[in-house]
């Protein structure tokens, strides 16, 4: 643990399934093409939040288990292992089907860390192996003292309607409306860097 640095903890995207047959089955049809090696092998704004936020932050990126066949109780096992080594005030960012658990677990947990930033990108709103979300946001909006949420209106991955869905049941939210980031896997996210670094000053 540094407590000299702001914690910055992101937790990444994945798949859920209801059954494992039908995980064989996707994982059966899933077809590479030219675009998926490109995505497979181009670095996303995740991996280069460190180095945009500098030297005062600290970035920590767990893998989370079984992300192609992702379960809610094993992601929440994996999450509270990282506690220890957590300051008292975090940041905590979610992309994707990471936002979602980020959104579930503030939901039903009241956690012992001061979060001066939640930042939900792209986030579906409920899915399948355990992700499911229910309508009080309470906690989340009682623990956490910045709250964001990013969708582009042209996510062909989780539909826009979804953080529409998160802008109303989290009213103290800022909600950041993009046109053109599709499902946010770009390289750089400078609203995102710049938002981190605003909260983290008013703090």
């Amino acid at each position: 643990m540094n407590d000299n640095k702001k914690q910055v903890v992101v937790i990444g995207g994945g798949e859920a399934w209801d059954t494992y047959e039908e995980y064989i089955e996707y994982l059966k049809n899933y077809e590479f093409t030219e675009d998926t090696i490109k995505k497979a092998t181009s670095k996303r704004w995740k991996e280069n939040l460190q180095d945009e936020l500098g030297k005062k932050f600290q970035v920590i990126k767990p893998i989370m288990p079984s992300a192609r066949n992702a379960k809610y109780d094993e992601w929440v096992i994996w999450f509270e292992k990282l506690f220890p080594f957590l300051n008292r005030n975090i940041i905590l960012v979610g992309h994707s089907l990471g936002a979602n658990f980020l959104a579930k677990y503030l939901m039903e947990n009241i956690i012992s860390f001061n979060i001066t930033g939640l930042h939900l990108v792209a986030g579906c709103f409920g899915w399948k192996g355990g992700f499911d979300l229910s309508n009080s946001f309470v906690n989340i909006e009682k623990q956490c003292d910045n709250i964001f949420i990013y969708h582009s209106k042209d996510d062909d991955v989780v539909s826009f309607s979804e953080g529409l869905k998160y802008k109303k049941i989290l009213p103290s939210a800022k909600f950041v409306k993009f046109e053109d980031r599709g499902h946010f896997l770009q390289e750089n996210f400078p609203e995102i860097i710049k938002n981190i670094k605003d909260s983290t000053v008013l703090q």
